[in-house]
């Protein structure tokens, strides 16, 4: 991939980059089957880029922090004052699954099945990446853009705490 965008990375970079995301598909793998059914152990499902993988959760996460550093945005400034506005129906399909962080919270409490939480936290990345790809956020114009640039925050922290409940850790870019 690195390749594909002609970026140049660090030796360091690379080996951090692959040990976090190995790992992490290695653990969310387990974690995202139901305790009592048989699953095959593949790595290149693991390691795929789509579907319901540690890749693709960290691929989301990565992409929020990706327009914040385009941006120049510091999501902690953005102000707790400002109102989301839901005017597209991905933006409201988004902020509607954020919401239900709560109750799969408790209902993985209760029936300790680590793949509840892995399966919403697989709809959010889908979610977020429908959300991104129809609703520009950094061209859109205020007040929308800065709705859109909480949701992404939203969505990145939600993210990052499903992720870290799971012992998944998250990476500021990949």
């Amino acid at each position: 991939r690195l390749q594909e965008e002609d970026r140049q990375e660090s030796e360091d970079f690379i080996a951090h980059v692959a040990q976090i995301v190995g790992i992490d598909a290695v653990k969310y793998a387990d974690l995202s089957q139901n305790r009592a059914s048989n699953y095959v152990f593949s790595y290149d499902k693991m390691l795929a880029l789509q579907g319901n993988t540690a890749p693709y959760m960290l691929y989301a996460y990565v992409r929020v922090q990706g327009i914040s550093r385009k941006g120049q945005i510091d999501f902690e400034h953005l102000g707790t004052d400002a109102k989301i506005l839901l005017q597209e129906d991905t933006e409201l399909v988004l902020a509607k699954h954020l919401l239900q962080l709560e109750s799969v919270l408790m209902q993985v409490s209760h029936d300790l099945l680590p793949n509840r939480l892995c399966e919403y936290l697989f709809q959010l990345s889908q979610k977020y990446n429908q959300f991104y790809d129809r609703c520009p956020v950094l061209q859109a114009e205020e007040p929308q853009r800065t709705s859109r640039l909480m949701l992404c925050d939203l969505t990145a922290r939600t993210l990052q705490l499903g992720l870290s409940l799971l012992g998944i850790q998250t990476l500021e870019r990949m």
